[in-house]
């Protein structure tokens, strides 16, 4: 069985939805890396030195790659990173290798079959 990180960059007010739309789209878990910081294409604004802007949460998933390409298209759904700039990223990655998911592996062989 082959795995795919996803990585999402979500506006902490849409961790949770995120996390729950994910999971109805096949993601097993995930990770949660609190309070991150970056810049896009426009500088935020800042008032008195002080940056005005929304943080972050890093959400890490690995999901089985026929469900990578779905649980990515409901991330950015659900996150909507389109609707306006700044709202979010995310990506998928391959994943040479695992350890720690045997335990999925069954439960995921036959939901990727029913996929398939």
């Amino acid at each position: 069985m082959r795995f795919k990180l996803i990585i999402a960059f979500v506006e902490d007010t849409k961790t949770d939805a995120v996390l729950d739309a994910a999971r109805s789209a096949g993601a097993t878990g995930a990770t949660v890396i609190n309070n991150a910081r970056g810049e896009g294409l426009n500088q935020k604004t800042t008032f008195m030195g002080l940056t005005l802007d929304v943080q972050k949460d890093v959400l890490l998933f690995v999901v089985e790659e026929h469900l990578a390409r779905h649980i990515l298209e409901t991330i950015d759904k659900v996150g909507e990173f389109d609707q306006q700039s700044g709202r979010g990223i995310a990506i998928q990655i391959d994943i040479e290798d695992a350890v720690g998911v045997a335990h999925q592996v069954e439960t995921l062989t036959k939901i990727v079959e029913d996929e398939l």
